[in-house]
């Protein structure tokens, strides 16, 4: 009886120890810091954003740690910049190049741009058919103080314009020719014409039985299309990296009749933009250069609103050329 008793005391312990563990709450698991820490890359490339992106999608560029403190407005409209940038290719015309190659290899870089990335583009044509169209127009603008190339990509919105320089040749023998092309994209950010980086490229061999110049053509089209990936990752790269300080708006105000009301007007200003920046005045016209996060649209209302704080109320937009606005004081 003993035995049995025991035994039954035993079996007892083992359900209550049983009971008591299953009871017991598994270890508190460590909770995810609900703040996102975004940091910054030490080689050029793409950010990335903390998140997965879809199937066969590249994950969407994000903010270097060297911004600063962005607002999450600021972050997403730097994010959308970044991702949505707009470009216009032409060649160096004092390359000497003959402007059929020219035309070839424009013409391939669009194709890739409208092809591969679904963005619309401004073709050979109708640039060569500005330059002489809008001459009268950027003779009166900037009195030539700017490229005709750089006035024309900023009149269409582009963020980057290409500039190709390319050598091509052929050979061969009727039936038989070959080709082989090489040069650069030099890639320039549109608001200043300051040079972003350069990329060399070269054809593979090419043949053709037609014709030597259908070889040419065939090494220029195979040279560029191979390019422009690269050309297209590297300028995203190189304008995030430019960028730390914003966006950049240039400002012409035409008749702010003295320095001190210019001075004043850029306090304005500077309560407004992440940074404000005098690049020239004369009573005739005061150049300001507005670094920001922002979509055209508001740095044009910042700019009403701060001239409205220092008395000039009626001071009117002239007109606006890619990321530059001219404004007349109205005084």
């Amino acid at each position: 009886m003993r035995k049995n008793a025991l035994s039954g005391s035993a079996i007892l312990c083992l359900i209550i120890i049983s009971l008591v563990s299953c009871a017991t709450p598994p270890p508190p698991q460590p909770t995810p810091n609900a703040k996102v820490i975004v940091q910054g890359i030490s080689t050029p490339g793409m950010p990335s954003v903390p998140t997965s992106p879809a199937p066969g999608q590249n994950p969407p560029p994000t903010v270097p740690a060297s911004y600063g403190v962005l607002s999450p407005e600021e972050q997403s409209f730097l994010v959308n910049y970044l991702s949505r940038l707009s470009y216009m290719v032409y060649y160096n015309d004092a390359s000497g190049v003959d402007p059929r190659f020219a035309k070839m290899a424009v013409a391939q870089a669009n194709r890739y741009l409208i092809e591969k990335m679904g963005l619309s583009v401004i073709d050979f044509d109708q640039i060569e058919r500005n330059k002489k169209d809008q001459l009268e127009a950027y003779q009166a603008e900037t009195g030539g103080s700017i490229d005709m190339i750089q006035y024309l990509a900023q009149k269409y919105n582009a963020d980057v314009y290409v500039e190709i320089d390319i050598k091509a040749s052929g050979s061969g023998i009727p039936g038989s020719w070959n080709g082989s092309a090489q040069g650069t994209m030099k890639l320039f950010e549109t608001s200043t014409a300051i040079l972003l980086g350069s990329i060399a490229f070269t054809s593979p061999p090419t043949f053709s039985p037609v014709s030597q110049d259908s070889a040419v053509a065939n090494a220029i089209a195979a040279s560029v299309w191979q390019a422009m990936p690269k050309m297209t990752e590297q300028s995203k790269a190189l304008l995030a990296a430019s960028l730390s300080r914003g966006v950049r708006y240039e400002l012409v105000a035409q008749k702010i009749p003295d320095a001190k009301m210019v001075s004043q007007f850029i306090k304005a200003l500077s309560r407004k933009f992440r940074e404000v920046e005098q690049l020239s005045f004369s009573p005739g016209e005061t150049r300001i250069a507005l670094f920001v996060f922002t979509a055209k649209a508001k740095v044009q209302e910042a700019i009403y609103d701060a001239a409205a704080t220092v008395l000039m109320p009626d001071m009117y937009l002239v007109y606006m050329r890619g990321k530059s606005f001219t404004f007349n004081s109205g005084l």
